[in-house]
């Protein structure tokens, strides 16, 4: 369906990302001001790619190129950015080239204020919740779990988004067999509300013993509008308001909200610590009261969905708290290298900014929850219905055959 689809950035060193950017202000200053260069080297953490006195020419989009190498540093980090480090989970990146071996410079060359990205698992498969996710931002390698991979699929093939990498031919297909006009957005979003939540994965568990993710087409020309209306808000939802908007359509630029009586709230009593309390080691969750727990502070109105909410074995929330808990180590397998002591350099307390986005995770999750059912019943209807057939795709050249492969993603 996509002209192409490739792999996201890898940085081969995870201190250049943080949940915050002081944190990485802080890592760079201590990086730039050693003096020692065997100290040094160990900071920076070599590969085969990159190293102290690696020099890149080539820029990452509109991203200042830095032409000298990080052993003549002495200025200010580079601007950070957000960055879509794992589903649900935006971070931030120093987006210096010199600092990520593999940064997949077609990604950022793309990158603009209407680009959406599709990620999903390529040589493994889904087992439980979406089996897609989407992301606004720059997505990491492993944005879709956290593990093993996977793949990424812009929406727009260029930076002014004019050119879709949703295959013309597919789009043109559907508008024939539609009667209708279906543009790139309404060919992503179709996809986001039939793939984007647990029913279709586990509807086609047994199917995706083999990898490789394949889609229902409706050969029904109002169910493709209603799952497409349903896309919308899923996008909107993964991208915390940040695609898709339209507010007379209920979908405002900004982070989500929820009904306030059952929106997730932190009350007086529950303000999580700041500093100079130390960061929080513990999560808890008691269903009974529906309370999370952080340290010593807590959420109320946190349903157990939201809180077993998870994919392909990464429970959401739990995976956010562990990567801004005070103990973020983690066991070193086989004779892999121990990370850069830089990675040690985090905030003395929880921030402000942790509460912020703890929230908006929660009313995000509650909102994807409460839109499964009707992506569900759609996903039901279509393949009770009429599905456009195999043959009309292949004539069409849009699924491969022995005679002619297709090379697209």
């Amino acid at each position: 369906l996509f002209t192409w689809g490739g792999l996201g950035v890898k940085s081969h060193r995870t201190w250049p990302i943080a949940p915050d950017p002081d944190t990485l202000k802080h890592r760079w200053n201590a990086l730039v001001r050693e003096t020692d260069l065997e100290k040094k080297t160990v900071l920076f953490h070599p590969d085969r790619d990159r190293d102290l006195n690696k020099v890149v020419k080539s820029q990452l989009g509109r991203i200042e190129l830095r032409g000298t190498a990080v052993i003549n540093e002495t200025g200010d980090v580079q601007s950070t950015v957000r960055y879509g480090y794992r589903s649900f989970d935006r971070q931030w990146i120093i987006p210096d080239h010199r600092l990520i071996s593999m940064a997949r410079p077609q990604l950022w060359e793309i990158q603009s204020s209407k680009q959406v990205y599709l990620t999903a698992l390529r040589a493994n498969s889904p087992t439980v919740g979406p089996a897609v996710t989407i992301t606004e931002l720059i997505p990491d390698e492993h944005h879709y779990k956290g593990s093993f991979s996977g793949r990424v699929y812009p929406l727009w093939a260029d930076a002014k988004a004019s050119i879709s990498n949703l295959r013309p031919e597919f789009l043109a297909f559907l508008a024939k067999r539609y009667g209708l006009p279906v543009t790139p957005e309404d060919g992503i979003a179709y996809i986001a509300g039939v793939m984007a939540h647990p029913a279709f994965t586990a509807r086609f568990q047994k199917d995706l013993v083999q990898p490789g993710l394949r889609l229902p087409l409706t050969a029904d020309a109002a169910l493709f509008a209603e799952a497409a209306a349903l896309g919308r808000e899923v996008i909107w939802l993964h991208s915390y308001g940040e695609r898709f908007i339209d507010a007379g359509a209920g979908r405002p630029k900004g982070p989500p909200r929820m009904r306030k009586d059952i929106e997730p709230t932190i009350p007086g009593p529950g303000e999580i610590p700041l500093s100079p309390e130390p960061l929080p080691d513990t999560m808890t969750y008691d269903p009974a009261t529906r309370r999370l727990g952080i340290g010593k502070g807590y959420v109320e109105n946190v349903s157990p969905a939201m809180w077993a909410y998870e994919i392909s074995g990464k429970k959401v929330i739990w995976q956010w708290f562990s990567y801004r808990k005070r103990d973020r180590t983690k066991p070193i397998i086989g004779d892999r290298r121990p990370p850069s002591p830089l990675e040690k350099i985090q905030p003395d307390g929880w921030l402000s900014e942790y509460t912020t986005d703890l929230l908006n995770l929660l009313r995000v999750l509650g909102r994807v929850i409460a839109l499964e059912p009707a992506q569900a019943d759609v996903l039901e209807r279509i393949c009770a219905g009429g599905l456009i057939p195999l043959e009309d795709l292949q004539q069409a050249g849009l699924i491969a055959t022995a005679e002619t492969p297709v090379k697209a993603e």
